[in-house]
């Protein structure tokens, strides 16, 4: 005779309710809206748009967090730069909808990206944020001093991630774009709209 065997089953009660993924194709429109959503208007004139304007970002390197319910609700891209001469990331946007904050989308997507990003060995990665958020991932605007960006930016919100030691080391210049050119009628569709 077998006996009866109680399995143990754990019960995931805190289970997250979205799924950080690769972006698709499909994710664009509900990306911008989100974007539009989040900044604004004005999010396009922003200093750091300048990097990404016209440009791909790095490969594997951009992410959406779908709701459980199929809905985009986050978003995040790294781009390549050259900062002082040197390779490096540059993280933005971050945007997280209205609706899911509190579910930690935004920190589950930085997360994701620094982690894809060591994988693939990049060094550094800059941001212009907000340091109280993104110190517990390791930024801070130690190493950045000496940067600047082209156009008009607070210092205290450059920050810099060292992903291998010394990256950042004696690092001075102006952050400039290195991304893969995109097609044309690509880059167009990421330009902002006339009013």
């Amino acid at each position: 005779m077998t006996a009866n065997r109680n399995t143990p089953v754990a019960l995931i009660r805190n289970a997250a309710p979205f799924a950080i993924r690769a972006e698709r194709a499909s994710d664009v429109v509900a990306r911008e809206a989100l974007l539009d959503a989040c900044f604004g208007d004005n999010r396009h004139a922003r200093t750091c748009q300048r990097l990404r304007d016209g440009r791909a970002p790095a490969a594997g390197l951009s992410l959406s967090a779908v709701h459980q319910d199929g809905r985009l609700v986050g978003t995040v891209r790294l781009w390549h730069v050259s900062a002082g001469g040197r390779s490096a990331l540059m993280l933005g946007p971050l945007a997280v909808d209205d609706t899911a904050r509190g579910l930690g989308i935004g920190a589950a997507l930085v997360q994701r990206a620094l982690t894809v990003a060591k994988a693939r060995g990049h060094g550094a990665v800059i941001l212009l944020g907000d340091a109280p958020y993104y110190i517990r991932f390791g930024f801070s605007a130690a190493r950045t001093g000496e940067l600047s960006l082209p156009g008009a930016f607070e210092r205290d919100r450059l920050l810099g991630l060292e992903l291998v030691e010394g990256a950042l080391d004696g690092i001075s210049g102006t952050i400039v774009p290195t991304g893969a050119k995109l097609p044309k009628a690509k880059a167009a569709l990421t330009m902002p709209r006339a009013a």
